[in-house]
C-alpha cells in the first residue's frame, strides 16, 4: 500500500504538482546559491530585533557579548540546518518524508506531528506580527485605531490580507517560491537597511558603552535562546527545499549556503535589537513589537518601516507554509499539496485571531513556544543526523510504501531504536528546560535550576542524548538488524 495522495506528475510549470514523492535526478538542477537567497529572505523579518533585545533585557549582556552570541547562535544553528539539508539532496524528498526511513512509516508520526506544530506556530507568530504592522499602516494612512481589540473587523481583515499573499506564493510551489524569495530579498532588504540605519541614530550609546559584561553563563544561555529561536526551528524543514538540489552539489556548499544565508541578516538584526534594548529594554517584552519599534523611528520613516516589516515576515511565512503543506501530506492527509497549504493557513489564521483579539500577552507565549518545541525538534535532529552517518541514500519507492512488508516497515511500522532514543531524549531534555519569561513560567523541569538548566542547555543535552542513544542501539552500524542496507556504492557519495 502506498501514499496515493501524491502523484508522480513532474514539477514543471509555475504550479508545483508534486507532493512528497522523491524528485527524480533528471529534474533536480538546483544550486546552493538558490538556497542562500531562500534562507536569507526567510530571516530578514523584524522578529530578530526583539529576540536580540532579550539578550540585553533578560540576559543582561553587554553589546559586544550580544554580537558574539548572535553569531554563534544563529550561524551555528543554521549550519545544523545545512547538515540536515544534505539528506534532501541525497533522497530528493522532504525532510519528514525521509524521516520514515529512520523512524519507520508509523513511528515517524510523532516527529511529523511535532514538526507540523512547529511550522504552524511560527506561521501564527509571523501572521500576528504582520497584522500588527498592517494595523499600524492603516492608522497612518486612514486614521483608524492601531489597537487590535479596538478594531476587531479591521484586525481580521489585516490577518486575511497577509494570509492571501502567503498562499499565492506557497501554493504555487518550489519554483515560484525560490524566484520570489530571491528578488524580494533585494527590495525588502534595502528597506531594512534604511530602517536599520535610522534606528542606529536612535541608539543610546552612553548606555551601550557603560553596560557591564555579564557572566559567561549568561552568554551560553543567550546562545541557547538564539539557536532555539532561529535555526533549530527550521532544521526539520531544510530538506524540503534542498530536495531539488542537483545530486552533484557538494555537502559543504549546502551547509555554507544555510549558515551564511541566514546568518548574515540574523547577526545584523539581532545585534541591532540588542543595541536598541540597551537604552530601552521594553522592546524585549512588548505586546506589539511592531509598534514598539515604530515608536523609536521618526514619523517620516513609519510607512517604509511598516512595509519592510510586512515584507520580511511574508518572506519567512512563504517558506514555513510551503514546508507545513509537505509535512501535512507526510502525516497521511490525502489531499493535493496546494490544498494542504490551504488547510494549514486556516489553522494559523484562527491562531492569529486568538492572539490578537483574545490573549493578553504576545511574547510570553512566543518565548514559551520556542523553548518547548526546541527540545523535541533537537531530539529529532540528533537521531536523524546520526542516521545520516551511515545512510547515504534512500529508497524512493520504500519511502512511499506504507504497507506491511515494505523496507521501512521494520517492526510493526516502527524502528524502535530511533523512536525510543527520540522519546527518552525529550523527557530528559525537558527536565533541564524552563518555558516562558522570567515573570511568566509555563513549565519548569526538575533540573531547570541547575547550571545546565539556567544556562539554557536543555536542547544541547537533548541532542547529545538522542544521538548517543541511537548510536548505542545500533543506529550507525552499516547494517541494522532486520534492515536492508541503504548505502551508496559510490565513494564520492559516501565522502559527501
Amino acid at each position: 500500500m502506498s501514499d496515493t495522495v501524491v502523484a508522480s506528475a513532474p514539477a514543471e510549470g509555475a504550479l508545483e504538482t508534486r507532493g512528497i514523492e522523491p524528485v527524480p535526478d533528471n529534474e533536480r538542477h538546483g544550486r546552493p546559491m538558490q538556497l542562500f537567497w531562500v534562507w536569507f529572505a526567510a530571516n530578514i523579518g523584524i522578529l530578530a530585533l526583539p529576540l536580540g533585545a532579550t539578550l540585553v533585557a533578560f540576559q543582561k549582556l553587554a553589546f559586544w557579548q550580544a554580537v558574539i552570541v548572535a553569531l554563534v547562535g544563529s550561524v551555528g544553528s543554521f549550519a545544523i540546518v545545512g547538515v540536515v539539508s544534505i539528506a534532501g539532496r541525497r533522497g530528493g524528498a522532504p525532510g519528514l518524508t525521509l524521516s520514515r526511513a529512520v523512524f519507520g512509516v508509523r513511528g515517524n508520526a510523532g516527529p511529523t506531528v511535532v514538526s507540523l506544530i512547529s511550522r504552524l506556530g511560527w506561521e501564527t507568530v509571523n501572521t500576528t506580527t504582520a497584522a500588527f504592522a498592517l494595523l499600524s499602516l492603516c492608522a497612518i494612512l486612514f486614521g483608524t485605531r492601531s489597537e487590535a481589540k479596538a478594531t476587531p473587523v479591521l484586525t481580521i481583515a489585516c490577518i486575511l490580507v497577509f494570509v492571501a499573499f502567503t498562499v499565492v506564493v506557497s501554493g504555487m510551489g518550489h519554483r515560484v517560491l525560490v524566484a520570489v524569495q530571491r528578488w524580494a530579498t533585494w527590495v525588502f532588504g534595502a528597506l531594512n537597511i534604511v530602517v536599520g540605519i535610522t534606528l542606529v541614530t536612535r541608539v543610546d550609546w552612553h548606555a551601550v558603552g557603560s553596560a557591564a559584561p555579564a557572566p559567561v553563563g549568561a552568554m551560553i544561555a543567550g546562545i541557547g535562546t538564539i539557536a532555539a529561536g532561529t535555526g533549530i526551528g527550521w532544521a526539520n524543514a531544510s530538506a524540503d527545499m534542498s530536495r531539488y538540489q542537483s545530486p552533484k552539489v557538494r555537502a559543504g556548499a549546502l551547509v555554507a549556503s544555510a549558515a551564511a544565508g541566514a546568518g548574515i541578516p540574523l547577526v545584523l538584526l539581532i545585534s541591532l535589537g540588542s543595541l536598541l534594548a540597551a537604552g530601552d529594554p521594553s522592546l524585549a517584552s512588548a505586546d506589539d513589537p511592531v509598534a514598539a519599534i515604530r515608536a523609536m523611528l521618526p514619523a517620516w520613516m513609519a510607512v517604509p518601516y511598516l512595509i519592510a516589516a510586512f515584507g520580511g515576515l511574508l518572506l519567512s511565512n512563504h517558506l514555513s507554509v510551503y514546508s507545513a503543506g509537505l509535512t501535512t501530506l507526510t502525516l497521511g492527509v490525502r489531499i493535493p499539496r496546494v490544498y494542504a497549504v490551504l488547510v494549514d493557513v486556516v489553522v494559523t489564521t484562527a491562531g492569529s485571531i486568538y492572539f490578537m483579539l483574545v490573549a493578553g500577552n504576545f511574547y510570553g507565549p512566543f518565548i514559551a513556544f520556542i523553548s518547548m518545541l526546541a527540545v523535541p525538534i533537537t531530539a529529532w535532529v540528533g537521531v536523524f543526523v546520526t542516521d545520516m552517518l551511515r545512510r547515504t541514500r534512500y529508497d524512493s519507492a520504500a519511502l512511499m510504501d506504507m504497507g506491511r512488508g515494505g523496507r521501512y516497515w521494520y517492526l510493526g511500522g516502527v524502528r524502535w531504536q530511533a523512536l525510543i532514543s527520540w522519546a527518552v531524549a525529550i523527557v530528559v531534555g525537558y527536565q533541564f528546560t524552563t518555558a516562558g519569561t522570567s515573570s511568566d513560567h509555563w513549565f519548569s523541569g526538575v533540573f531547570a535550576d541547575s547550571w545546565l538548566g539556567k544556562n539554557g542547555l536543555g536542547w544541547v543535552i537533548t541532542f547529545i542524548l538522542a544521538a548517543g542513544l541511537y548510536a548505542a542501539f545500533g543506529g550507525i552500524r552499516r547494517k541494522a538488524a532486520g534492515e536492508v542496507e541503504d548505502v551508496s556504492s559510490s565513494p564520492s557519495e559516501v565522502r559527501a
